[in-house]
C-alpha cells in the first residue's frame, strides 16, 4: 500500500466503550445491566435471571431475546442487531462465560464428533485452543456492532476462586473470571474496562490465626487489578466505586465516575 493511501489522524472516533462487569453471586450484576441506557439483553442458556427479576417487578421492562441455547443462535442474534434498525444503545450479554460454553459445545460437536474426553475436545486441552478462532470471530462481531450501531457493549460474568501460580513467590488464591484462561486472556485484552464487584468485608482476629469475616453489606466496584482480582480500565477511573443501595445508584455512580475520568 502506498503512503498516499494513509490518512494521519490525531484523535479517536468517539466510539462507545466495551466493558465487562464480573462479580460474586448476588452482587446485582443483572440489575446493574438493566440500568444501562436503552439496554437489550442476550441471555445465554441457564442465565435467565433477567426473567426472574422482570416477573418479580425488580427491574423495568427490558427488551431481550428468549434464552439463547446454541452458539449459532448467539451469532445470529448479534447479526440481527447489526443488520436491523433499532434504538437500543447498550447490548448486555448475560453472561459472557455462558457464551463461551456455547462456543466450546459448538466446536466439540463440529471438530470432535461431540466427544469431550481424552480422545475429543479435552485431549491435551486442544479443544480450548481450537475454539479461540471462533471466539475471535465473536469479538470481531461485537466490535462491529459497537462501530456500526454505536452501541456500548456490556458483558456480565461470574467469578470463581482459583489458585494463582505466583512466579515471584508463594502461590495464593484469587478471584478469577469464570472462563477458560485462554478465552479470558483474549477477552480481557479486547475490553476497555473490566470491573470486579464484591461485598466489602473486613476480618477480625478471634485468637491465634483464626479470623472471622464482618460486615459484607457494602458493595464495591473495583476498577484496577490487585493480587486478589482482575480489573482494568483505560479511562483513569478511581480505584473503587461504591454501588450504593440500589442498581440504579450503582450504575449512576459508575457513569458519573466515567464521565469525570473522561472530562465530560
Amino acid at each position: 500500500m502506498s503512503a498516499s493511501k494513509f490518512e494521519v489522524q490525531t484523535k479517536g472516533r468517539g466510539l462507545p466503550s466495551i466493558g465487562i462487569l464480573a462479580g460474586v453471586e448476588g452482587i446485582g450484576k443483572t440489575s446493574w445491566g438493566c440500568c444501562a441506557p436503552s439496554p437489550f439483553f442476550l441471555m445465554t442458556r441457564g442465565e435467565t435471571g433477567l426473567e426472574t427479576l422482570l416477573d418479580a417487578g425488580r427491574v423495568p421492562d427490558t427488551p431481550h431475546f428468549p434464552e439463547i441455547k446454541t452458539w449459532m443462535e448467539f451469532l445470529d442474534a448479534l447479526k440481527w442487531l447489526i443488520e436491523n434498525e433499532h434504538a437500543y444503545k447498550t447490548l448486555v450479554i448475560d453472561t459472557i462465560g455462558g457464551a463461551e460454553r456455547l462456543c466450546h459445545e459448538h466446536v466439540c460437536k463440529r471438530d470432535y464428533g461431540g466427544q469431550w474426553g481424552e480422545k475429543g475436545f479435552t485431549s491435551y486441552m486442544q479443544g480450548y485452543e481450537v475454539s479461540l478462532a471462533d471466539w475471535r470471530d465473536l469479538l470481531t462481531l461485537l466490535t462491529g456492532l459497537r462501530d456500526q450501531k454505536r452501541m456500548t457493549i456490556v458483558c456480565l460474568n461470574h467469578v470463581k476462586i482459583a489458585p494463582f501460580h505466583n512466579p515471584e513467590g508463594k502461590d495464593y488464591d484469587r478471584y478469577t473470571v469464570d472462563m477458560h484462561h485462554k478465552t479470558w486472556s483474549l477477552t480481557h485484552r479486547w475490553a476497555d474496562w473490566v470491573l470486579f464487584a464484591n461485598f466489602y468485608t473486613v476480618t477480625k482476629e478471634e485468637g491465634g490465626e483464626k479470623t472471622k469475616g464482618a460486615g459484607g453489606k457494602k458493595r464495591i466496584i473495583y476498577t484496577e487489578r490487585s493480587a486478589a482480582w482482575d480489573a482494568k480500565n483505560r479511562f483513569g477511573l478511581p480505584p473503587e466505586i461504591e454501588m450504593g443501595n440500589s442498581a440504579q445508584e450503582a450504575f449512576t455512580n459508575f457513569i458519573t465516575a466515567l464521565k469525570a475520568a473522561r472530562g465530560k
